[in-house]
This record gives C-alpha cells, structure tokens and sequence, in this order.
C-alpha cells in the first residue's frame, strides 16, 4: 500500500472528523493522497477556486470547500509526523487571512449601489482596515480557533453612489457581510468563527469606527488588559501605516512598565477563578501551566520592557521567547523548556481538536478517545503521555510562579507598618534611634515632612499604597548601614522622585530584593544616589545581580547597541534616547561594581574609555546615516580624544576632549564633515527626555574656537609643525585615535610620533614649561585640599611627565606611548632620566591623588578632606630634579 494512503488510513483512523469528511466526500482523498506531501500554501489556495469572478453568494460555499480541503492535509501531515508546529500554525492562519482578503472584495461589490465611500478630509476613496487580533495577529491560530477581528476605516464621509450612506453604515455592512461569510454555519461548515469582542467598547462598541475614533479611545479609555490583546494585532487589509503609531504608544511605554505586572497578575487571577468554578483544571490551554501561562510570561516581559527593548515589539510567542534567552532577561535554560512545554501543549491542542473539528482545550474523558490521543502523541498508553504532560505543566507552573510571583505585603505585614501609619501623631523618634538611626528626631521629622508633603497627599490611591509598602522595609533596610540617616534621607528623596511614576514603585514593590541593593548604593555615594534620582530608569538594573555585576563584555555590548539603534528605524530622537539609556546603564554599572571593589581605579578608567570610545563610534556612524546627500557609505573621518580620554583616565563625569580629522577629496566633504561634527555636537551633548550623554570640549582643534571644526590630516599636521603653542604639543602627549576611520587614525599616530621625538632646545622648553604653569597658578591657585591644583599634585606630575617626552623622546621615543603617567614615569626612570626612587614616589602619589578625587567624586566634593602632605613633598622633590636640577 502507498505512503500517502497508510498516512491517510491512520490519521482517519484517529479522527472522526476527518473520517466523516472524506466518507462524505470522496474525491477529497484522491486529492490528499496526490498533494501530501508538500504544505498547503496562498498558491494553492489561490488556485482552489476562481475566486475573482465568485459573487458572495458562491464564494461562501468555496471557502468552506477550501478549509475542509486544508484540515483534511494539515490533519494527515501533522499525524504522520510531516507538518511541524509551525507548518500548522502558520497555515491556518494563512487561511485565515486568504477568507478575510478573498471575501472583501466579493463583499465589497454586493454594496456597488451605494459607490465607493469617501474620505471628508482626503476626498480620496476608502478601504476597509480588517485588523487581525490575538493568535490570528501573530501567525499562532490553532486548528479550530476563533478569529478575533476589528473593523477601522481611515476617515468619516459618504459614499459617492446613487444610494449613499455614511462611511460608518457602509464599512458597517462591509463588515457584517465579511462575518456572514466566514462565521455563518451552512450545509458546508464554517470557516472561522469571528469573534468582535475585543473591539472598542466591546460588544456595546460600534462594529467598525474611524481612526480618529480608535485613537481617541486608546487615549482616554483604552484598559490594561486592552494593551495586552493588542500586542499582536495585525493589519490583514487596508493601509497599515497608521496603526503603528497609534497603537505603539498605547501598548509599549517609554519608560519600564512594572505596573504590568499586577495587572497581568490580576487577568491570570481572574482565569484562574473561572477555571476553578467551571471546574476546567485539565483545560490544557487556561488550566495551571497551560498554554496561556506560557503565553503570559512572554507578553508581560514585551508590556514592561517592548518601549525601551524594541526587538520585543514583535508578535510571536516563540520569536518572543528567542529574544528573551538573546537578551538574558530569561536564562536559556528556561527559555528552552518553556518552548519545549509550549510546542508539546500546542501539539496537544490540535489532536484534541482535530478528533471531532471541536474548539477544545480538555483532555477527553473517555478510554477509547485517551489511547487515540496517546498514540498520536507518540506514546504507548495514557499513562506515559500524562507523566509527561503532567511534567511540562509542573515546569511552566514553576516558571510562571517565580515570574509572577506576589510581592511581599510590605507595610500590611512589616513590624514598622505602625511606625510609618502613625508617623504624624505618635513619637516614634526613641524607637528610630534604637533601630540604630543616631538621630531619631531628625529622621523622624524627614518622615513626617513626606507624610505631609503636597505630593503625596495627592497620589493616586493604587500608589500610594505602594509607597506605604514600601516605607516600612525600606527604613528596616537603611538603618542596618554605617551612616542610616544619610542613607534614608537619600533613599526619601528618590521616592519624592518617582513618587507620580508608579512603574517605578511597582519594580521595587515586585523585587522587594532590590531594597537592599538600592539602601548599599545609596549608603556608599552621594554622587551615585543622585545619578540614579536623575535617571531612575536605572532602578531597572538593580533586579539582576548577574548583570549588574557581570564584567562587561564590549564586542557584546556593541552589537546589542548596534541592534538597539537599528530597531530604531533612522529615529533621531530615538537614537539619541537609545545612546542615553545604554551610556547610563553601563555607567550605573560600573560604579556599582566599582563600590563592590571590583575594579582597581587604573582597570576602572580603561572600562569608562572603552564605554566612551564604543558611544562615541555609534554615535559618528549613525549621525553619519542621518546626513543627506552622502557622497560615500562610510566616512573617512575620525575622532582624535585628547585628555582624559585620550589617556584613557575617564572618570565617572568627565568631560570629552576631542578633535576631528577627515582625509576626503570629494568637493563636498568640508561641508559634509562639518554638519557631522555638529551633528555629533548636538546628539552627544543635547539633554533630551533620558538626560545627558556626554559633555565635549573641542578646544583643543587647531586654532581652538577660532579655528575650523574640523581639519584635513595633512592641515593638522601643518599646523602642529608650523604654528601650535607649546601646551599644544603637551596636549598631545595624551592624544589618541579613538574611532573612525582606521587609515586615518594610523596616520595621525604617526604625525604624533614625529612630533613628539623632533629634536628640541630643553632649557628653552623647560622655560616655557616653567612658565605655563605659572600661568596656571593665577587661574587655578594651589590648595592643598584640591589635589589637582596643589604644588605637588596632578598638575604638577603631568607636567614633569610631558616635560620629560617633550624633552627626550627624541633620544628614547617608547615616551611617546600614550600608556598614562604611572607608567611614563617608570618608562623615564628605566632610561635614566630621574632617580628610581623619586620616580617610585611619584607613581604612588599620582595613584594615591587619582583615588582620592574618585572618592571626593562619589561624595560629590570638589575637595579631599584628607590632605597628602607627605606625597606633596615627594612630587615637589621629583618636580625640583627635573625641572631644576637638570642644567
């Protein structure tokens, strides 16, 4: 007996439906037993019928044909193991699409006597929009699922026709003549059952609306779980062009959305009841680790994370998934058995379905209809297939709990609930104190302070009982720290902050385990605890301990910003936005494992240059992409830092000193650079809705603010030959490519290096170097709280090492690696330029200066309340060798 006719025989077998079909409809089996072998696909189904020249009348009875002829193939592929799940999905839903788009136009010419509708505005003619909803948006329709549709047409209006009618009554019954066709149940079946409940306002809602009309529902009343159902929505026909951008803003906030957890919460709670009172607990698709809890871990992640991630914006449930694991916000591991659980539940969901062509989730109740389910599962007997059903529910029970696991009651269960409740008539200030507060009054006076305050008097209810639940553990936490009341104090003025951002309230409230974390940042860094009041989007960063304190892996964290600015779509605002978020985060990173001792402050420099270095080669690449009229792809043009960052010694607010260079013959390239370079300006440094990227100083270009803001190679090194000052070419002791064009970074390298090793007059240049820091002093006056600027600090070791490159690089030219002043200065003493012992002193107090302006930083001080005497002394001896001593 042929293949195709065992495959047919068994999957007949197994299905009544299918059984009953091909009985009543014999050359339905010749037609299955030629075409099995190959999916059912849009040709095919084009060419099932001359659908074009069918009117309604006839085309309902086809369509009806058509999906028979589709279950009957997708029903023996899939039972002889020959479809996959994606086969079977994405087939049916392409029938789905196939009736929607054949039925319009052969609805469309049932109305001909009313004309064709026109737009009020546009005066141009109008079409239908069908939007397709749930499973049927994202490809994932199961084999007898229901098809939940919308109806939108673009504008009001009339129609031009003899008899006219509004645009609303005519896209009315365009649209009820479109259900007719597909949902009615005839002598031959029904195609879908068409489903309208998810429009606006419900089954109370008109059945089609304009796009005005949806817009303005979406902003004043769309609801929570509304954002949910429109996740996956897809225009099926008519234009697409507008949904996008009202729908987008609706369903994917800008900031991270913890909200969504609750309110996803509260929907799963709400199936969970009905389960229970319905008794449906071997639903396979709405019971405990069914189908929808798969399906709910997915979308609560695109909810929260779709605004800012926007990969996430995508409406497959396993796509979903994929960029998930990518992006780590699940472990892999999990991922995979989720998928795995998802693809053996769906699997399952058909063969229920496909036994009598019934809209199932429930295992069957009957023997003979459980062997039948078994063995197309491919298990001997019911018992074996429930074992593993049983496990895959029990493992998306386990992960749907640890995703949406109930927070702590916070403040209704926390013994310092009545502490904070009666924070405004009982005097709480001995039991502050014993806590471990050192001034109770004072704390307690901070908390009255908020208590009362304006702001929060006058938040929402749902917030401001996050904040009650929040309060007590929160002063529970900060008192266990060495300075309480400044860590609370600092911890009181985030919550002011996010206050009227109840997202944020939800994070902390749903990761209670991130209290601890916030109260360590705070207690160790004034500087950090203001960073992240400013940026509180970072709260996101605390969750996860793996990333926060994961070194960071640059190619990696490339890519993912590479993809980030892609998702943007030439987006300037997005991508300026986009380079903030991922600047900060790395940032917040940084210092947190910064204040974790993770990093030496040398190690800690090169990871803020590297972050600089790789937002800054973003940054020139994508400015580049938004210029028009570009006369080449990819620019040839760099970025040459200067300072801090050319040394790479960044610290966590540095400036950026930079210049650009270019080596382009094209006429236009002058104009083009320039608008690049003010380009780069103002995407760096605007402040935008997520804050500040980086602050620049292009004074340093030749001829400083007077001068062009950009320079061809061969101009810049006219000008370092012939007219730089002196600091110019100090300057440049610390200068280095950092991203662009390679060719053009090697040879300014080379203009360095010949610049730094030309032969020079040392007690000339000793006398103006003498001179220049004199100069200096009358800007900058030595103090010894100011590490920098005192006699015998920075300012005064980086000029000795330039003076020492300056001077005999031309004798010893490894001076001019650009590898920062630790090691100059030990490179100077193996050459027997200053004493090992003096150059030794010198390295420990430009490191011991370095760390203590790292601290002041933290603590957002100018000056150091510790004052190095002893390391003043041994610079200044080092400083009296080199530029005294040696005549």
């Amino acid at each position: 007996m042929p293949a195709n006719t065992v495959a047919i025989a068994s999957a007949r077998a197994f299905s009544y439906y299918l059984d009953r079909l091909l009985s009543a409809r014999p050359e339905q089996a010749d037609r299955l037993a030629a075409r099995l072998d190959s999916c059912f696909d849009w040709p095919e189904m084009t060419a099932f019928a001359d659908w074009q020249n069918l009117e309604i009348e006839a085309l309902t009875p086809a369509l009806r044909q058509l999906r028979a002829a589709v279950m009957a193939r997708l029903i023996t592929r899939d039972h002889a193991g020959l479809a996959d799940l994606n086969e079977v999905v994405t087939t049916i839903s392409a029938l789905a699409d196939f009736a929607v788009q054949t039925t319009l136009p052969a609805a469309r010419r049932s109305l001909a006597q009313f004309g064709d509708p026109i737009g009020e505005e546009s005066g141009s003619v109008q079409e239908l929009i069908v939007i397709g909803m749930g499973k049927l948006g994202g490809f994932e329709l199961n084999v007898s699922s229901d098809i939940d549709l919308i109806f939108i047409y673009p504008e009001d209006g009339d129609t031009n026709g003899a008899r006219k009618l509004s645009n609303h009554e005519y896209f009315t019954r365009l649209g009820k003549l479109l259900i007719s066709a597909i949902h009615d149940l005839t002598y031959d079946g029904q195609v879908f059952r068409v489903d309208m409940r998810l429009r606006p306002y419900g089954d109370s809602g008109p059945l089609a609306m304009s796009l005005a009309a949806l817009e303005n529902y979406l902003l004043s009343q769309g609801r929570e779980w509304e954002r949910y159902a429109w996740i996956k929505a897809r225009v099926m026909s008519g234009d697409d062009s507008y949904l996008a951008q009202l729908v987008r803003p609706f369903v994917y906030r800008k900031y991270m959305d913890y909200g969504a957890y609750g309110a996803m919460r509260e929907l799963h709670s709400q199936i969970r009841r009905e389960v229970a009172r319905r008794d449906m607990a071997e639903n396979i698709k709405l019971g405990p680790g069914g189908i929808r809890e798969v399906e709910f871990i997915a979308q609560v992640f695109q909810l929260i994370r779709g605004g800012r991630e926007r990969r996430l914006q995508c409406r497959s449930t396993r796509d979903t998934y994929a960029i998930l694991a990518e992006l780590r916000l699940l472990e892999p591991e999990t991922v995979a058995e989720l998928l795995d659980a998802y693809a053996f539940l769906r699997n399952l969901e058909h063969r229920l379905q496909y036994l009598d062509d019934q809209q199932t989730q429930n295992l069957p109740g009957n023997d003979e209809n459980r062997s039948r389910i078994a063995q197309s599962m491919g298990f001997a007997e019911w018992g074996s297939f429930l074992d593993t059903l049983n496990q895959h529910r029990r493992r998306v029970t386990r992960h749907f709990e640890q995703v949406f696991f109930l927070p702590t009651e916070g403040a209704a269960n926390h013994p310092l609930q009545s502490l904070w409740q009666d924070i405004a008539d009982t005097d709480n200030a001995g039991t502050l104190q014993q806590l471990g507060y050192h001034d109770g009054s004072e704390v307690q006076r901070q908390l009255r302070s908020l208590a009362a305050s304006q702001r929060y008097q006058q938040m929402p209810d749902a917030s401001r009982k996050k904040l009650d639940a929040l309060l007590p553990p929160l002063i529970e936490v900060a008192a266990g720290f060495d300075s309480p009341d400044l860590t609370l104090s600092r911890i009181v003025s985030l919550l002011e902050t996010i206050s009227r951002r109840a997202s944020y309230l939800s994070l902390l409230q749903e990761y209670p385990q991130t209290l601890q974390r916030l109260a360590s940042l705070y207690s160790a860094s004034a500087w950090v605890s203001a960073y992240l009041n400013r940026h509180p989007i970072l709260l996101d960063e605390l969750l996860d301990a793996r990333v926060l304190y994961a070194t960071p892996d640059w190619p990696q964290l490339a890519a993912q910003l590479e993809q980030q600015l892609a998702d943007c779509h030439g987006d300037v605002e997005a991508q300026m936005d986009t380079l903030r978020h991922f600047q900060h985060a790395q940032t917040f990173r940084l210092v947190a494992q910064d204040l974790a001792g993770m990093w030496t402050l040398e190690a800690l420099s090169d990871e803020l240059s590297r972050l600089a270095d790789l937002v800054l080669d973003a940054t020139l690449r994508h400015a580049w992409l938004d210029l028009p009229k570009r006369h080449c792809d990819v620019p040839r043009f760099s970025i040459i830092g200067y300072g801090k960052l050319g040394g790479k010694e960044l610290g966590y607010a540095s400036d950026l000193d930079v210049i650009f260079l270019y080596d382009d013959d094209h006429p236009d390239a002058p104009e083009l650079y320039s608008r690049l370079a003010r380009k780069m300006t103002i995407w760096l440094t605007s402040v935008t809705s997520a804050g500040t990227l980086y602050d620049i100083d292009l004074r340093l270009r030749p001829n400083g603010t007077s001068g062009l803001l950009v320079s061809t190679v061969e101009a810049f090194r006219s000008y370092q030959q012939q007219h730089a000052w002196l600091w110019e070419h100090q300057a440049l002791t610390r200068a280095r490519f950092v991203c662009g064009d390679a060719q053009i970074g090697e040879r300014f390298e080379n203009i360095r290096h010949e610049l730094l090793t030309q032969p020079r007059d040392k007690a000339l240049l000793r006398g103006e170097v003498l001179a220049m820091r004199e100069k200096m002093l009358e800007t900058h006056p030595a103090n010894d709280n100011d590490v920098k600027h005192a006699r015998g600090g920075i300012v005064d070791v980086e000029f000795i090492t330039q003076y020492l490159i300056l001077a005999h690089a031309s004798q010893h030219p490894q001076l001019t690696r650009n590898s920062g002043n630790i090691a100059l200065l030990g490179a100077a003493a193996n050459v027997g330029l200053i004493p090992d012992e003096l150059a030794s002193h010198g390295q420990s107090a430009y490191r011991h200066y370095r760390r203590l302006q790292h601290a002041a930083r933290l603590n957002d001080s100018q000056t150091t309340p510790d004052i190095p005497h002893e390391d003043y002394r041994q610079v200044r001896a080092l400083w009296h060798c080199v530029m005294q001593d040696e005549a």
